[in-house]
């Protein structure tokens, strides 16, 4: 999620004129000569898209947002090492994570959830992924190691690295960043639910990813997970309350902390197979939100998810005690089915999800200064509701039942052909006929809103890009030199119009929540059409 400054000094004009030349510097080679960036759609068991190929590439954009020490096996070859000193202001050690999008600040709330929404991709359908599933676990791991850094004194958490309102003044590579990186934290004093919660259920959903390949690190894992979420329970209070000038409104908690904190106990629960999660969820699911009618699910509203978890319990472990989560996962997809009963999803013309999520934001936070300033990119939504809906499919397949919308019956095939929709629209299937994933497909975005892509890369430019210097190319017509292999941007707006303009951050940038739970729909696809 970017927010721009204000751009005072130009870049020099050679820069934009050698574009080409940086291209084939920072990447190896000429466009579009390389199948790691031009997929031919060829038909495979009757399928119209290379699921695979997309998955593959989904995966492998997050080496693009490292940030860090890069390993020598580092894929994505035009970044460099960046944030060696995260975390020294306040004499700890926050080296490693992913920058959230196309800046270069590290946000501890929406990492967290990507790191949950990754483990949960791999949860169901990592055994579908055969050689992805090795490059998914080394994604998520690479944000785990920096979770237990940002976890690893009791009762605080560090939260997010970097100054967001100064580092969105700049436009400059992470490997050039001069701006202040301060730390911001929550602790006894300054409460955060939300990010504690969200944190623990991504530690706790990675201890199931790693409890067979790496025993040891699961138990670290789900030992954090367990003494972050008692922090997030024991100090209440939204994160953003106590820093707002830092977080908002890049990643404000509008939903509160309720959500998380029932997101949390549903992922301990499955993690640890405690009767204390379980009792906890049975006395607060509905304190916390468990039947409120709300539709969307993303990094900052989990109700959805955690009636899809939790519902799980009941239609698969048999778990009568919380058979009322298949009523409140019926009811949101009974919301996202068009012409369901309860239906309330926005579809465009081309037939993708779109969600107004301005109003939204107003409803949770009516004192906005100004309402423009917040978005949240629609494509996240999209790849959400497609995992959840696969997820749930998945569920009542094993349970042999279906969804109950009012008087009308849905099958787990329906919520599986609305899934495959949208992800085929995701992937070409629209009126412009065109990928919004980065290097998949003869025709995608070319100006995406990121910094260290739409710049020269290190090994074309090493000299180093001032903070306003860059601006000069952000404002310009130039495609990106260095293509964030698997990125998938905001996308279309609600009349699937998309300009590919590289100041529109809400459309053109893309966001590791997007990605998260698209590789999980990805390798389901790619294995229900014989690509796996």
């Amino acid at each position: 999620m970017a927010f721009l400054g204000f751009s005072s000094a130009s870049y020099t004009f050679r820069v934009i004129i050698f574009l080409s030349l940086f291209f084939f510097l920072c990447n190896g080679f000429s466009y579009p000569d390389s199948s790691l960036f031009y997929t031919h759609h060829h038909r495979h068991n009757l399928a119209k898209h290379n699921y695979k190929d997309a998955l593959t590439k989904s995966i492998l954009f997050f080496e693009g947002q490292r940030s860090g020490k890069l390993p020598p096996n580092q894929r994505m070859t035009w970044r460099r090492d960046s944030g060696l000193s995260d975390g020294s202001a306040l004499h700890v050690d926050l080296v490693g994570g992913y920058y959230d999008a196309g800046d270069n600040i590290k946000f501890g709330f929406p990492m967290a959830f990507t790191t949950t929404m990754l483990s949960w991709s791999v949860i169901e359908f990592g055994g579908l992924m055969k050689s992805e599933l090795g490059n998914a676990k080394v994604a998520i791991r690479w944000a785990t190691d920096y979770l237990l850094k940002a976890t690893s004194r009791p009762d605080t958490i560090y939260v997010q690295v970097g100054d967001a309102n100064k580092d969105h003044s700049c436009w400059e590579r992470p490997e050039d960043m001069d701006t202040q990186r301060s730390v911001f934290k929550v602790d006894k004093n300054t409460p955060g639910s939300d990010v504690a919660a969200e944190t623990a259920a991504a530690l706790a959903a990675a201890a199931i990813v790693f409890r067979k390949s790496d025993p040891s690190y699961s138990k670290i894992l789900l030992r954090r997970a367990i003494r972050v979420f008692a922090f997030a329970d024991r100090y209440r209070g939204t994160y953003s309350a106590g820093l707002k000038p830092d977080v908002c409104p890049f990643y404000c908690s509008f939903s509160g902390y309720q959500d998380e904190l029932l997101w949390g106990a549903a992922w301990l629960q499955k993690a640890t197979r405690s009767l204390k999660y379980l009792n906890y969820i049975k006395v607060n699911g509905q304190i916390l939100g468990a039947a409120e009618y709300d539709n969307t699910f993303g990094w900052d509203n989990k109700h959805a998810g955690a009636r899809i978890l939790l519902s799980k319990t009941f239609l698969v472990q048999k778990m009568k005690t919380l058979s009322e989560y298949k009523g409140h996962a019926d009811n949101f997809i009974c919301s996202v089915i068009p012409g369901a009963p309860f239906y309330i999803s926005q579809y465009t013309p081309g037939s993708y999800i779109f969600t107004p999520h301005f109003s939204l934001i107003y409803i949770f936070a009516p004192p906005l200064k100004k309402i423009t300033d917040i978005y949240d990119e629609n494509m996240q939504y999209v790849t959400s509701t497609s995992f959840l809906l696969l997820t749930y499919a998945k569920y009542l397949t094993s349970a042999r039942t279906v969804v109950h919308c009012g008087g009308s019956v849905y099958t787990p095939g329906r919520l599986r052909s609305i899934a495959k929709k949208q992800v085929d629209y995701l992937l070409g299937d629209n009126p412009l006929r065109m990928s919004y994933m980065v290097g998949y497909g003869p025709k995608f975005p070319r100006r995406i809103h990121h910094r260290g892509s739409s710049l020269p890369c290190v090994a074309s430019h090493p000299a180093k890009i001032q903070c306003h210097q860059g601006f000069s190319i952000m404002h310009s017509q130039s495609p990106n030199p260095n293509f964030l292999v698997g990125a998938v941007v905001g996308g279309p707006d609600k009349h699937d119009r998309f300009p590919d303009v590289r100041s529109d951050y809400e459309q053109s940038e893309p966001a590791t929540y997007i990605n998260a739970p698209l590789v999980g729909a990805l390798a389901y696809f790619a294995h229900s059409f014989g690509q796996l």
